[in-house]
């Protein structure tokens, strides 16, 4: 077992909860889900130009269940919201949210009734991506900027962000 000179103690103990966050924090697993144009940059990021898979994040999953990290990539219309939430909610906890794109951010260049006004209204975003669309180094760094926070969170006092607004798909409404 290695020491490190500065504390003198071995490096090998740590925290249990330091371990499981670099565990998760180095093996995100996002899944398919992009809505526009956003998501044809989503699929270059994971090509070999960007390579996604040098932090961990290669595999793109088909399956909610089988990802944690959803990345909303492109406009979310009044129809597809439904879908969007049934697949959050099916998605194993610790899960996180990235709203890639000014269209996901805020609703975009569509000021009408039929785009949602950003998909922080049904979901609880983590990681906002800016741009139209965001080039692949954009989707890269909010990846990272997402590792980071997972890294540093507590396991049992995990914090969601807000929704904003008021929830437009409420099951009591």
């Amino acid at each position: 077992m290695g020491m490190n000179q500065g504390e003198k103690t071995p490096f090998l103990v740590a925290p249990l909860e330091l371990l499981i966050n670099w565990a998760r924090g180095n093996s995100l697993w996002p899944a398919q889900f992009g809505l526009a144009c956003c998501a044809i940059e989503m699929m270059s990021t994971a090509a070999s130009r960007y390579d996604m898979a040098r932090f961990g994040m290669e595999v793109f999953r088909a399956s909610p269940r089988q990802s944690d990290v959803l990345i909303i990539a492109g406009r979310v219309s009044q129809k597809m919201a439904p879908v969007v939430k049934t697949v959050y909610d099916q998605m194993l906890e610790p899960k996180w949210v990235v709203a890639m794109g000014d269209c996901a951010s805020c609703g975009g260049v569509y000021n009408n009734y039929a785009i949602l006004p950003g998909v922080d209204t049904i979901l609880p975003v983590d990681v906002y991506v800016a741009g139209c669309p965001p080039r692949p180094e954009a989707l890269l760094d909010g990846l990272l900027m997402l590792r980071k926070k997972v890294q540093s969170e507590s396991l049992l006092n995990r914090k969601r962000p807000p929704l904003r607004g008021k929830r437009l798909l409420d099951e009591n409404a």
